[in-house]
């Protein structure tokens, strides 16, 4: 009788297994479609891999509607960082130099003062060489306006800086030629989205662009920049994996002319700067870029503010390959190593021209000197 009750039990379990089974394979198809999107998808506050591609439309990683302030050429355009906002990107910047701003301000002007007016630029990668010119004009200023408080130091110091950073940094547009903006660098340093951002700038703008997939070597930097180009409406132009990028480039200036459009925003590939050949294939892409239709008008180094000194390596080794015109720092938000601009800009004699201040596709800008300074010397 016992066995028998047992049977039917187990029996019932079984029914009821059975009927149950849909319900849990319905549940356990979820759970794992759930898992594989959590995957596919970065971090919301993560940023953007230069030449990753993720299963995450781009509407989903920039602001679908920017505020309105000043744009690349100090146009009105829909940019959600304004000129006010600035100097609040440069926390760590600023960070860097808050400690020896504080103690320089409560002090008189002794050597003392000059040490760690000395350790403070330094640590700011401001670099040895720029830091000893600094210094020894601002010695100078003090003897001769009879300086004595670190306050009014600070004042001179501030004012001989941003004399130092008071050059040109216009963007060439107008050409009787179709004008071609080349993007040089390394790898990683964000080129690709660099262009994407400031063809989003020119476009909102009313400028027609011909973005030109010179990076033939890796084909996610082609797919990413012609993502760029289906957002902010922008016509695009590549080649076939591995084919020459000069032949890529000249296409995309072909293309422009017959558009009437205003400009070609090239990219190239990453490169060493250490590497003979690729910084001679390199030239022959600004050679050829710049015959006729085309002309280069810009050629713009992207550097990583983060590496410090080491963009001065950079710049001095593109230069002498490619006549670099000026520079586009990125990643100036996340950086203690701000400094880097007057080591560029005292050494190279190259203008930094955009910064990058985030993430978001309204994050690149002009660069302010006068705020920049006012920034790095505020405690």
């Amino acid at each position: 009788m016992t066995t028998g009750i047992f049977i039917v039990f187990i029996v019932v379990l079984v029914f009821l297994f059975l009927a149950a089974l849909p319900r849990i394979n319905s549940w356990w198809s979820k759970r794992n479609l759930a898992r594989t999107q959590e995957l596919a998808e970065p971090p919301a506050e993560s940023p953007l891999p230069e030449g990753k591609r993720v299963a995450v439309p781009l509407e989903e990683l920039i602001d679908e509607e920017p505020q309105a302030s000043e744009g690349v050429f100090g146009q009105e355009v829909e940019d959600s960082v304004s000129k006010t906002s600035f100097g609040s990107r440069l926390a760590k910047a600023k960070s860097a130099m808050s400690g020896y701003v504080t103690s320089i301000r409560n002090s008189e002007v002794n050597e003392s003062i000059w040490e760690q007016l000395e350790e403070a630029l330094i640590l700011a990668d401001v670099g040895m060489a720029a830091t000893s010119s600094v210094l020894d004009r601002l010695k100078k200023t003090a003897k001769d306006q009879k300086i004595t408080k670190g306050p009014d130091l600070l004042e001179a110091l501030k004012v001989q800086m941003k004399s130092d950073l008071d050059v040109d940094r216009t963007l060439e547009l107008n050409s009787e030629s179709v004008p071609v903006w080349l993007f040089v660098g390394v790898n990683g340093v964000g080129k690709t989205t660099t262009i994407g951002k400031l063809g989003q700038s020119l476009t909102l703008q009313g400028h027609s662009v011909v973005m030109a997939a010179g990076d033939t070597f890796r084909a996610a930097a082609a797919e990413q920049l012609e993502t760029w180009a289906d957002r902010c409406g922008a016509h695009f132009v590549r080649g076939q994996e591995r084919a020459d990028p000069s032949s890529v480039i000249f296409d995309a200036v072909i293309s422009a002319e017959k558009r009437n459009a205003d400009v070609v925003l090239a990219d190239t590939a990453g490169r060493l700067q250490n590497k003979v050949n690729l910084m001679e294939e390199l030239a022959k892409v600004r050679r050829v870029a710049d015959r006729n239709p085309g002309s280069v008008a810009e050629v713009l180094l992207v550097i990583d503010a983060t590496t410090g000194q080491n963009g001065l390596t950079q710049a001095r080794e593109f230069a002498l390959a490619v006549d670099v015109t000026g520079v586009v720092l990125t990643k100036l938000d996340g950086s203690a190593k701000g400094g880097i601009v007057f080591a560029i800009e005292k050494e190279m004699g190259l203008p930094v021209k955009l910064v990058g201040l985030g993430e978001g596709i309204d994050d690149l800008v002009p660069f302010e000197s006068e705020e920049f300074v006012e920034t790095l010397f505020s405690s």
